[in-house]
């Protein structure tokens, strides 16, 4: 028998240290987590199709990213994202192999390698006031550097040499008091235009070698002008006049500036709309567009206008493109019901099209913004043509002979909002079809798993036992398991557009845009706000597809009319929408439910009235019933008050509203402005779930949290402390934070941090907060937590009265009395910037929770919130220790194996929703930003589970070997014990 015990504990051995592991394996990533990469909406574009090298396309986003696209397929050869307050104003190609960005408002200006993105130079352009940036790169300047590179910004000219990015000199036009608009290059010299006010027009001549001013000119146009500048070749301009009914020309030659102006009346008879000269650049012509006609005009040597043609409801117009010495050509978009027509035209010649094509674009696209279009020579010596364009919900499609070559869903770079939606339950009889494998494809999977387990795998075995491990997992299926981890994330985005992500691979499964969030004449600047569950069935009621509600409003300020879209969360159809008559200020969804689950909802507008949702009798009944346990809070941060309301009546007013409500003031609390300014605040989710009141401390000591729906952290900074890090001294520099009871308004605790400033970053869970900053005095970030107590409950500190049933905790209790609390807290050093903090949500709230950060550095980091005790010592005694109390440390520790990101960045990192999931020891988290990534975690390991890639095979193969073993050492027993007795 020892020997079996033997084998037994090497196999145990064995067994433990190949799938126990808590690490991920190489040919692990991905099975429970995806990452998306995305660039955002496209304003710049610049083909790069030379006979040699890769075919791509250079772009920069809206979402501050530059990024090199592969032409043929429309992945992202190499990406860069800049920082939130780093605008690219200007993208251009220098020396045939640098990308030029412009960004930070004309102030920083680099180089990158085209072939890579790795960046070759960064140059700082220092400037004193707020103007237009302009980024200009000569073509053949014929001075001593030929690699000049023009840049306006801050006031000033900038002659940067494209080789090291070295500032060459310099023009101060800030005392000028101009505002540049064009930049015109004419043999040796550089021409600088703009305005001063919005009629005297001034041009400067430079010396492109030093930038010494050769002459100055300028003329006052007869009447203010409307718009912007804009260029039809490089000596002639066209503007509209303040009221838009002339259009002037301005020709500049040799410095010397000349003008004319036409009515538009004289040009296009029965014009009654608003002209708009668009930004298009077309050389000697230019586009104006009056309702939904736009109209292009020819600007003649003489100056004068020419109206050449006439196009009806066109979407979008490019710029020229050259094709060839002196041949130039541009397109135009369009739409006709479900299909676009795309036509190319010759800039000079008019009679024919160099292309016509008719594309079927899905209508949830949404119209086209932008179009950018690139030739190439077919096989018959012909021009061809190829267009980019940018569509209405930010995506990106490709379009070549009439076919979408390629597309990119980027409207998922700029989620606002996140909500989560259970998939249908899969019913009897009904189950996802199985590839049929023959035996060699059995045998062959087999193999690789073998080699996988004994590391000895190639790396094409391991993307083969990963594509393998993929294809035979249920993760993918549109129906619930019995772990909760199915689930469809469904996403709002900047566009309006609302997604349904699958959290088992990451793919879409539907898109909408909505309709009360595209642009119109009656919403012409709507924003999406907020998503919400609006009705979620229970799951026997099978017939009924759960909904959400989608919030936004025609504008970003709060007076702008609100707008409602309800969607099914399965199919993706917009059940219904609503133009509300009143505006949002703020959304509060109750804890009530109608008969057929509809969540009621609360509007709060500007002007003090509640209105109620779904307007439905049975709501008002629920409403009525309820109606004296109503609070809820809103903060002013800019006034620094936060208040407390109830509701009080219905509303007075003309037109008899029964779901309309006046509510009152219960408190307020008015933070003194002289000293602190509100910067952060946080609250309890409202689907948390907290297992048990009571904390067991040690030597059986218990404590009660103080667990309330109804607190909120507030987190305030001196003045001077409310900008970036570094604008104020230790001394001008402090932090109060806040916890308040929302109901009452009594401030529950209140504690200064002296010498810090924000940002803050906080997260409110069970009976605790905690909170990032930054101290000032010790140069360094720091963490702090407070954990609340309530103290009424002293009494039951007996484990057996408690385990007895002989304690008080069913005795009533009022919001209105005020609590015994006490607190603990406790602060910590910490190495990293913060962009978000989340906390795990698990079922039961059993499991031990997990701090999610979102690092500067764009990864995710799971810190266990043990570390974040304010009961750590520096030598915690045998039972604290038994407890799972960890010795107090200055600083906060960071493991490399925390990230739950693994070596991954979510690029732009904005926020983190976290999901619990049925199964109690799993949290799904989801990270969006430029960037989506989703996973599965288990703060306490799965102690509930065996996981995905348990080794049943070697289970059986080890229970097989230890029958075997005992029957071989029982035999062998059985032989010596024979001998022995025959000795």
């Amino acid at each position: 028998m020892a020997m079996a015990i033997r084998v037994f504990l090497i196999l145990l051995l064995f067994l433990s240290s190949t799938n126990l592991g808590y690490s991920l394996y190489e040919d692990q990533v991905g099975l429970m987590d995806w990452h998306q990469q995305y660039i955002g909406k496209v304003k710049h574009a610049l083909f790069h199709t030379q006979k040699t090298g890769r075919k791509r396309v250079l772009v920069s986003t809206e979402e501050n990213v530059v990024a090199s696209l592969d032409l043929r397929h429309g992945e992202i050869f190499w990406r860069h994202v800049l920082g939130t307050d780093d605008v690219v104003d200007g993208l251009d190609i220098a020396l045939g192999k640098y990308v030029i960005t412009l960004s930070s408002d004309g102030s920083i200006l680099r180089a990158w390698n085209l072939p890579d993105g790795q960046m070759v130079w960064e140059s700082s352009l220092q400037g004193s006031k707020a103007s237009k940036s302009i980024l200009y790169v000569p073509k053949n300047l014929k001075a001593d550097k030929d690699d000049l590179i023009l840049v306006f910004g801050k006031g000033y000219l900038h002659a940067v040499s494209g080789i090291d990015g070295e500032v060459l000199w310099k023009k101060d036009f800030a005392g000028e008091s101009i505002e540049v608009t064009h930049i015109i290059q004419s043999a040796d010299k550089i021409y600088v235009a703009g305005f001063f006010g919005s009629s005297k027009f001034y041009v400067y001549g430079l010396n492109a070698d030093n930038g010494e001013l050769l002459k100055n000119d300028h003329t006052v146009l007869p009447s203010d002008t409307f718009g912007e500048l804009l260029s039809v070749s490089g000596d002639k301009f066209v503007v509209l006049d303040k009221i838009r009914s002339k259009i002037f020309t301005i020709n500049i030659k040799n410095g010397e500036i000349r003008y004319k102006q036409k009515p538009i009346s004289d040009l296009i008879k029965d014009s009654s709309g608003q002209a708009v000269i668009l930004p298009t650049r077309l050389p000697e012509l230019f586009a104006l567009r009056i309702d939904s006609h736009v109209f292009i005009i020819k600007v003649t040597n003489e100056d004068d206008l020419v109206l050449v043609d006439k196009i009806n409801n066109a979407a979008s117009l490019s710029d020229a493109l050259s094709i060839s010495e002196g041949q130039h050509a541009f397109a135009f978009i369009q739409h006709e019901s479900s299909s676009i027509h795309l036509f190319v035209k010759d800039v000079n010649d008019w009679s024919g099209d160099l292309l016509k094509e008719s594309i079927i674009i899905d209508h949830q696209r949404g119209n086209i913004d932008k179009i950018f279009i690139n030739n190439y020579v077919r096989t018959d010596r012909s021009y061809g043509f190829r267009a980019l364009m940018v569509m209405e919900d930010h995506s990106l499609l490709l379009v070549q002979q009439g076919e979408i070559v390629w597309s990119r869903e980027d409207g998922l770079a700029s989620v606002v909002d996140v909500t989560t939606s259970e998939l249908p339950v899969e019913k009897e009889g009904v189950s996802v079809a199985k590839v049929e494998q023959n035996l060699f494809e059995w045998l062959k999977g087999h193999v690789l798993k073998l080699k996988g387990t004994l590391m000895i795998a190639s790396p094409e075995d391991v993307v083969a036992i990963q594509a393998m491990r993929l294809r035979s997992s249920e993760k993918s299926k549109m129906t619930r398991d019995h772990n909760g981890f199915r689930k469809l994330l469904i996403v709002l985005t900047r566009a309006g557009k609302v997604f349904a992500l699958h959290t088992g691979d990451g793919r879409v499964v539907w898109s909408i845009l909505l309709h009360t969030l595209r642009k119109t004449e009656v919403c012409e600047h709507p924003v999406g706000l907020n998503i919400y569950q609006w009705q979620v069935p229970h799951h026997h009621a099978l017939d009924e597809n759960p909904s959400i509600l989608v919030v936004g409003r025609c504008g970003p300020s709060l007076a702008a009319p609100a707008v409602f879209s309800f969607v099914d969360a399965y199919t993706g159809k917009e059940l219904k929408f609503l133009r509300l008559p009143h505006t949002i200020a703020q959304v509060i969804p109750l804890p009530y439910t109608d008969s057929t689950e509809q969540r009621l909802h609360l509007i709060i507008d500007i002007n003090q009235r509640a209105y109620l949702y779904p307007r439905t009798p049975e709501a008002i009944d629920i409403l009525q019933r309820e109606f004296s346990n109503v609070y809820w809070y809103s903060v002013e941060a800019d006034n620094g008050v936060v208040r407390g309301h109830a509701l009080k009546s219905n509303c007075i007013q003309k037109v008899v509203d029964e779901y309309c409500f006046d509510f009152r003031d219960l408190w307020s609390i008015v933070f003194p402005s002289e000293s602190e300014k509100i910067i952060a605040t946080a609250t309890r989710k409202s689907n948390e779930v907290v297992h048990t009141q009571a904390k067991v401390m040690t030597d059986y000591d218990v404590m009660y949290k103080y667990v309330s729906k109804n607190i909120l952290f507030v987190a305030n900074a001196a003045p001077k402390a409310r900008g970036e890090i570094g604008t104020a001294t230790p001394e001008e520099a402090w932090l109060v934070i806040y916890i308040i009871d929302t109901v009452t308004g009594r401030i529950l605790h209140r504690m200064t941090h002296h010498g810090c400033q924000g940002p803050v970053h906080a997260v409110f869970s069970e009976n605790w907060v905690v909170y990032h900053y930054f101290n000032l005095r010790a140069h360094r970030y720091e963490m702090s937590v407070v954990e609340v107590y309530d103290q009424s409950r002293a009494d039951n500190k007996d484990v057996w009265k408690f385990v007895l049933g002989k304690h008080n905790l069913t005795s009533p209790m009022s919001s209105y009395y005020r609590p015994e609390i006490t607190t603990k807290s406790q602060s910590y050093f910490f190495t990293h910037s913060v962009k978000a903090i989340e906390v795990t949500l698990t079922a039961k709230g059993i499991t031990s929770k997990q701090l999610l950060i979102g690092t500067i550095g764009d990864q995710v980091l799971a810190l266990d919130k043990r570390f974040l005790d304010p009961r750590r010592t520096l030598n915690p005694s045998q039972a604290e220790k038994e407890e799972g109390i960890i010795p107090l440390t200055d600083s906060l520790p960071i493991i490399s194996q925390s990230y739950i990101t693994h070596s991954l960045k979510v690029e732009g990192l904005r926020g983190i929703v976290t999901v619990p999931a049925k199964l109690e020891s799993t949290s799904l988290v989801f990270a969006y930003g430029v960037d989506l990534f989703f996973t599965q975690i288990a703060p306490s390991r799965t102690y509930d589970s065996l996981t995905e890639d348990f080794s049943y095979a070697l289970l059986l193969l080890t229970i097989v070997a230890l029958v075997a073993a005992i029957f071989v050492t029982w035999v062998l027993s059985e032989r010596k014990d024979l001998q022995e007795k025959w000795r």
